[in-house]
């Protein structure tokens, strides 16, 4: 059995097939990790979403920021952006089934015999690996309670910006899933800055890529995650980043896992013309 991880995709189902022809992917042995970000952006939300689904206990999905967009417009507790391409998912026959099967997608993913973890965005560095799965499964708990729209609805924002084990109701969850879907950088002291979307270097000088803050208490573990299209693939400080821009015309990627070496992979993709990073 082989194990890929992919990065986002985005709606892109045209390059995902591509990318999974050139791996040789066999669903009778082989299985994919998703990096979260399904949909959005990209043209075939719905067909990616059919297909993934589809696919059952052969694929792993981390929930991205772009999924959950979908599911709060969905929710009717937000409403839809200039850029998104949503609509086809809304308007399916299969709607419900589609959402239903995302929202129970979690936050986080961690496989002890391959001893990796997968997310979409970032942990804060005051998180262990043990204490971010027990986050990620208080947030996937929210997700999947009948009232989760009450949770849509304050989902979005920026604030509180760091992590305190004292917070409680809509703030606590909202820095569990800025965390885990749209972190990027972060201070030395643990303070997200949500705003910043360009590669390491363009940043404020008092900011870092979460991955190299010193202390980070995750950092004995490999992990895996997207997000971040201006980082591009990223091989090192005990992280692979596999959002490879996709979207903006650049590439899908995939990772092999289950060797003794990590083995990359990657197709070319035309640009979305309409899309945003993020």
């Amino acid at each position: 059995m082989s194990v890929y991880a992919i990065g986002d995709v985005q709606g892109c189902y045209q390059p995902l097939q591509e990318l999974l022809a050139q791996i040789g992917f066999d669903p009778a042995r082989d299985r994919l990790w998703f990096t979260g970000d399904l949909v959005n952006r990209g043209p075939q939300s719905l067909e990616v979403l059919r297909y993934v689904m589809r696919l059952g206990d052969r694929a792993v999905c981390v929930l991205g920021n772009h999924d959950l967009h979908l599911l709060a417009v969905a929710a009717g507790a937000a409403e839809r952006r200039k850029n998104d391409t949503l609509d086809e998912v809304l308007r399916a026959a299969d709607r419900d089934e589609l959402l239903s099967w995302l929202r129970t997608r979690p936050l986080m993913h961690y496989d002890e015999h391959l001893g990796y973890a997968l997310i979409h965005a970032g942990l804060l560095p005051s998180w262990n690996l043990a204490e971010a799965q027990g986050l990620a499964q208080e947030m996937e708990s929210t997700l999947q309670d009948i009232d989760a729209a009450d949770f849509f609805r304050h989902m979005y924002g920026t604030l509180p910006d760091h992590w305190n084990k004292e917070l409680r109701g809509m703030e606590r969850l909202r820095v569990i899933v800025n965390a885990f879907t749209r972190l990027r950088f972060c201070s030395l002291e643990g303070r997200m800055d949500l705003h910043a979307k360009g590669a390491p270097g363009s940043q404020l000088p008092d900011l870092l890529p979460w991955f190299q803050v010193p202390g980070r208490r995750s950092c004995e573990h490999r992990i895996i995650f997207g997000h971040w299209s201006a980082l591009g693939l990223w091989h090192g400080d005990g992280v692979i980043g596999l959002d490879s821009g996709c979207i903006w015309g650049r590439s899908l990627s995939a990772v092999r896992i289950d060797g003794l070496h990590p083995e990359f992979f990657s197709v070319a993709c035309s640009p979305v013309k309409t899309c945003h990073a993020g």
